[in-house]
């Protein structure tokens, strides 16, 4: 199962990348992409009118979930502990981190230094 970050949502949405549309098709056809609160937060953060909104939380409701009890603790720990703080990685991005560590989901991102931290983790 996969988690999208925001980057790659963007990408889908505007289908900005061939590769990246059919393979997100695939797997959401499937129902391998799961569905992360903040990812789906900082969605609605950017839609820009009322149509956009409908899209994004139609994917929320019928995206498989993950229990996200705990979740920003996880990632605030795992913040501290490899200091991702100063490696410019943000809490946001540390909580897609965490779930992936919790669920061992495939991350995929288009965020540099989300993908840096993903592979020294070997969450991969």
């Amino acid at each position: 199962m996969i988690l999208a970050d925001t980057s790659v949502w963007v990408d889908y949405f505007r289908k900005t990348t061939t590769a990246v549309d059919e393979k997100m098709k695939e797997y959401l056809t499937a129902r391998q992409v799961c569905a992360l609160s903040v990812v789906f937060g900082e969605l609605l953060q950017g839609v820009r009118d009322d149509r956009e909104e409908k899209i994004v939380l139609e994917f929320w409701v019928n995206l498989p979930h993950m229990e996200e009890d705990g979740l920003f603790i996880d990632a605030g720990r795992l913040s501290y502990q490899n200091k991702l703080h100063t490696k410019g990685v943000g809490l946001i991005d540390c909580v897609i981190l965490a779930a992936a560590k919790r669920y061992q989901l495939e991350v995929w991102t288009n965020d540099k230094k989300l993908l840096q931290a993903h592979k020294a983790l070997k969450l991969l």
